[in-house]
């Protein structure tokens, strides 16, 4: 008799659950396996043999097995949602969150500040997921230049995988913030640094990505987001657009750091009302 996956996802979701883990992962698991979207998962009627419904079902326990033990369900399935588009992802880079989405947005609502063509900076790019966004949405819009500074080999990968599977025209510089692109000037510079303090625990839901793209340095973590500050007032030209993401409790570290180089210094918060990160003009 065919078998319905609703019964196969009811167990998945409560054996997720058992570890505080969202059902939304039992269900972006099983769309995997099956080749669909999530929405797909929930519109379309599914029936199996029972030869295919034994193999699905062991398909998803390994599936679930791997997520409880701490792999991201993006590792799992090898993708990873970010604004319009699916990112390629895995181990070597940080898994892009809906809240950097809303940095994105800022920086495509200033572009209008400048002639074309604009020249962005993504610094600490990781696997692409602002430049990307970037420049497939200013396509047609506006003529944007980007350029995506990552000084990891791991997540240099993705970053070049995510260009090519978008066919955009991005350059890729691998180097370290500090050193990449002498003598070049910018229009805006945008920025997803390491920000979490060192000594910090991190939630089991972190430990699998890149401590490199994680931890901004000892005591209050700013360590590095300062030194992406002084990558971004070096390459800025005068009157440029600073977007730079940080933690929580770091917004007037931030606007302390800013102070010298940069004004109009404005917090801005996620949909939850928390400080989420803060642009700038470059004096």
């Amino acid at each position: 008799m065919p078998h319905d996956v609703r019964a196969l996802l009811k167990d998945a979701k409560a054996k997720l659950h058992e570890h505080r883990i969202s059902a939304v992962d039992a269900e972006l698991l099983l769309a995997h396996i099956l080749g669909i979207n999530r929405m797909e998962l929930h519109a379309k009627s599914f029936t199996f043999s029972e030869s295919e419904y034994e193999t699905l079902h062991e398909q998803l326990a390994t599936l679930i097995e791997l997520r409880i033990s701490g792999r991201p369900t993006q590792y799992i399935t090898g993708e990873a949602p970010f604004r319009y588009l699916t990112l390629d992802i895995g181990e070597g880079a940080l898994i892009p969150r809906p809240e950097t989405e809303l940095l994105v947005d800022e920086v495509l609502h200033n572009l209008s500040r400048y002639s074309d063509p604009v020249s962005v900076v993504d610094l600490g790019s990781g696997s692409g997921a602002i430049a990307v966004a970037i420049a497939s949405e200013s396509l047609g819009k506006k003529d944007v230049r980007v350029v995506a500074v990552e000084k990891s080999e791991a997540a240099a990968v993705w970053l070049k995988q995510n260009i090519g599977k978008f066919d955009l025209p991005i350059r890729t510089v691998i180097a370290d913030v500090a050193t990449a692109l002498e003598g070049v000037k910018c229009d805006v510079v945008v920025a997803n640094p390491p920000y979490i303090e060192d000594e910090a625990e991190l939630p089991s839901e972190l430990s699998a990505e890149p401590a490199e793209a994680l931890f901004g340095g000892a005591g209050d973590g700013i360590e590095t987001p300062r030194a992406f500050i002084a990558a971004a007032a070096r390459l800025l030209k005068s009157g440029g657009f600073l977007a730079m993401e940080h933690g929580e409790g770091q917004a007037d570290a931030m606007k302390s750091a800013l102070a010298e180089d940069f004004e109009s210094i404005h917090l801005h918060r996620d949909l939850n009302d928390r400080p989420r990160f803060t642009t700038a003009i470059r004096k």
